[in-house]
């Protein structure tokens, strides 16, 4: 990689990283864009060059996170050993999540208010073809019960998500936590043969 496109590279992973700690903190609309880009000594024409403007930025911190989200559920799903219980694994994990500040500030509350429907943002597309081809072998074993692939997944999927925005949003999270893993884990079993 040549110079320029290493320090452009560089000046990238420095606002993403300088934005995750100004939108945890204080969150996205008290995040100021003079204050993230001083912090780590470039300009707002860094920021745009990069990211085209402080929502472009935030959606850059939100795939990071996500991703990295994603990257921790798929963990639980291998450690469960088979792909019923790593499946009920991969969504736990997930909704576990909502209980990190980070993921409930950014993520689950910032993310949505700014970027729109969760649903649609690129992150979320691969984890649901992920579930998707697990839910398929689970139907091909004849664990699943025969039904669309897909219907399913999103159902999963949105069940995990759905608990999770409303741990996050929630005044105790502690206290729904419980409660939401619960009632995914109730309507995941609905799906066994």
């Amino acid at each position: 990689m040549n110079k320029r496109l290493k320090s452009m590279a560089e000046n990238r992973e420095k606002l993403i990283s300088a934005a995750r700690v100004a939108f945890a903190k204080d969150g996205y609309g008290n995040s100021s864009m003079d204050d993230i880009t001083g912090s780590v000594g470039l300009t707002r024409g860094a920021l745009y060059h990069n990211f085209g403007d402080k929502r472009g930025l935030l959606a850059a911190v939100v795939e990071q996170i996500d991703t990295e989200m994603a990257v921790y559920a798929q963990q639980a799903r291998l450690a469960a050993g088979d792909d019923w219980h790593g499946l009920l694994a991969e969504g736990a994990a997930y909704i576990e999540l909502a209980l990190d500040p980070e993921v409930q500030r950014i993520v689950l509350r910032d993310g949505p208010a700014v970027l729109g429907d969760p649903t649609q943002w690129p992150s979320q597309s691969s984890c649901l073809e992920s579930t998707k081809v697990t839910v398929e072998r689970l139907i091909a074993k004849g664990i699943v019960k025969d039904i669309d692939a897909e219907a399913a997944a999103r159902l999963i999927n949105g069940a995990a998500l759905n608990a999770s925005l409303w741990v996050a949003a929630s005044a105790n999270p502690q206290d729904v936590l419980p409660k939401a893993l619960a009632a995914f884990f109730a309507l995941a079993t609905g799906l066994l043969r």
